[in-house]
């Protein structure tokens, strides 16, 4: 897997800041950044259970002629290099295959559907359709540019959030930002999640001090998840009452969206760490 990030350019303005915010990203996490400029309004990623066909809206064809120079100035005022991202293949003529072994990507809450459209909470169908199939996990960055100071991990004691947690540290360990743990408890006790880190081999820093453990025992979800930090990068997984479903995630997932307007790293079921 490169250890890189993978961007799809669309070469408006709200396209400029998507950019902008994956240049940070990058910058912070160590990690290069490869940058897809379409060609047409369709592409098609090919994971490693389902391939997944993404439907562009027309922002990402605006202007193909200063596309390239766009990104090529974005980039490069943020101090790093692009990397152009070609197909591997085209299914069809119109239809490119775009490879897939990237350690991130980042994506808007909808591709489909206008900018206009986008709504905090709402998140298109194909967005959630490749958060599922991704073996990476997936950037949502918020609606206005935002650096991030500090990490947030959404830790239930499920396998999504063992590995939401692991990427958090390693984040953490690759910014130098600190990191917080944020586990609101449902019926059982501070102990249960404590063992399920301790197994996991994720309690260290807390033990030591270097990591905060946001604890809730008592108070409604979306009441404590006020003590999330406005600047905070937020790492979840994609979990709910159950396994993750075809096209809906979990209510846990929809509430942490539609309230916290921060950046956000979706964790999703075959993402690798």
């Amino acid at each position: 897997m490169k250890k890189q990030l993978l961007h799809i350019f669309s070469n408006v303005p709200f396209g400029r800041h998507m950019l902008t915010q994956s240049v940070y990203f990058c910058k912070k996490t160590q990690t290069s950044l490869a940058v897809h400029i379409p060609k047409y309004d369709q592409l098609l990623m090919y994971f490693e259970y389902e391939a997944v066909t993404v439907a562009l809206n027309r922002d990402f064809l605006n202007s193909p002629e200063t596309a390239e120079k766009h990104v090529n100035e974005i980039v490069r005022q943020g101090g790093l290099e692009p990397n152009f991202v070609k197909p591997v293949s085209y299914t069809a003529s119109r239809l490119p295959d775009i490879p897939v072994d990237f350690e991130y990507m980042s994506c808007p809450r909808s591709i489909g559907d206008l900018s206009t459209k986008i709504n905090l909470g709402h998140m298109e169908a194909t967005v959630r359709n490749i958060v599922k199939n991704a073996l990476f996990p997936v950037l949502i960055p918020t609606s206005a540019y935002t650096e991030w100071k500090s990490l947030t991990v959404f830790f239930d004691g499920s396998q999504h959030s063992v590995r939401s947690m692991k990427i958090g540290i390693d984040i953490s360990k690759r910014s130098g930002f600190p990191l917080l743990v944020f586990t609101h408890a449902e019926k059982s006790p501070r102990s249960h999640y404590k063992e399920i880190m301790k197994k996991n081999e994720l309690f260290e820093g807390i033990r030591k001090g270097e990591i905060e453990w946001l604890f809730f025992e008592k108070g409604e979800f979306s009441e404590n998840l006020y003590e999330v930090p406005f600047h905070s990068l937020v790492i979840t997984g994609a979990y709910g009452h159950g396994l993750i479903k075809e096209l809906l995630f979990g209510s846990r997932m929809e509430e942490i969206h539609t309230i916290l307007p921060n950046n956000m790293l979706i964790v999703g079921p075959y993402t690798t760490v």
